[in-house]
């Protein structure tokens, strides 16, 4: 989970880490972003908006914090927002990222910036804390590739503190959501009760058939069925090895490989199409 008040940099910082993983560009960040990061490990990354009720959602679920933070302006109310939420659910991996340290004019104040940043972040999270230090935005839109690949390199080693009650229930961090309510039934009732299907990856233990499912803000549900489906992002040791001929990043929301998915239907973006026009088809 990547988290910060706004501007940041928490687009930018997860744009250029899916650029380094999986050499894709990211139109936007939108639902969570799951990449292949080696042969056998996966990494989904969820950017957190400025607001409480989803930094709430989020420090239930999350593995590791990448908490960014703004070197020209200093730590800011979300910030503390943030790191108290995360105390409360059990403080899961928290690492701080400074960001906009180009606006240094001086390097005596570059020094003196990390320095006090630092200490300040070790007070509320731990002494000895990692903090990763990020330059400027380079023409690309993206950080410089050696920072993030220092910052990658940490996240894929890193090992997460096990959270019991974490483990001993399973939830789903959902990809995708349709709504799959019949087209008759909205023109006869807006109103109505909707059906709706729900895709993601199943983490913790494993969901028991029959049983209740707890929506965050909404409520208890019962689901009609829960469907085992094919990996999106199969961990193939072979193809991994390459990185060329299997599918290294699954995010149905973010539009992804000229995929958008709408309310009620999915668009495929074709570069070019090949077609033959009705005066170029010689009648039989």
């Amino acid at each position: 989970v990547v988290c910060g008040p706004a501007g940041s940099g928490k687009s930018t910082l997860i744009r250029s880490l899916v650029k380094l993983h999986t050499r894709h560009a990211l139109p936007e960040v939108k639902g969570p972003v799951t990449v292949v990061s080696g042969k056998d490990k996966r990494l989904t990354f969820i950017e957190c908006p400025d607001d409480a009720c989803a930094m709430i959602d989020l420090a239930k679920v999350a593995d590791l914090v990448l908490l960014t933070v703004d070197a020209a302006f200093g730590f800011e109310m979300v910030t503390f927002e943030a790191l108290a939420t995360l105390q409360a659910h059990g403080f899961p991996k928290v690492v701080g990222v400074l960001t906009h340290l180009d606006k240094m004019k001086t390097n005596k104040a570059l020094q003196q910036v990390k320095k006090a940043l630092k200490h300040r972040f070790w007070q509320d999270v731990y002494d000895g804390a990692k903090v990763f230090y990020i330059g400027g935005i380079l023409k690309s839109g993206k950080y410089p590739r050696n920072e993030m690949r220092q910052l990658a390199l940490y996240v894929n080693r890193v090992k997460f503190r096990p959270l019991s009650w974490r483990n001993a229930h399973g939830y789903v961090i959902c990809d995708r959501v349709d709504d799959a309510t019949p087209a008759s039934q909205l023109r006869e009732d807006e109103d109505c009760a909707r059906r709706v299907d729900c895709y993601g990856f199943v983490r913790g233990a494993r969901l028991k058939p029959g049983g209740a499912v707890h929506i965050p803000g909404v409520g208890d549900f019962a689901p009609a069925a829960v469907e085992v489906l094919d990996d999106p992002l199969p961990l193939n040791a072979k193809a991994a090895a390459t990185l060329k001929s299997a599918a290294v990043i699954y995010a149905p929301m973010s539009r992804v490989g000229g995929v958008d998915y709408d309310d009620d239907a999915m668009y495929i973006d074709l570069k070019s199409v090949a077609y033959s026009r009705d005066a170029d088809v010689d009648d039989p």
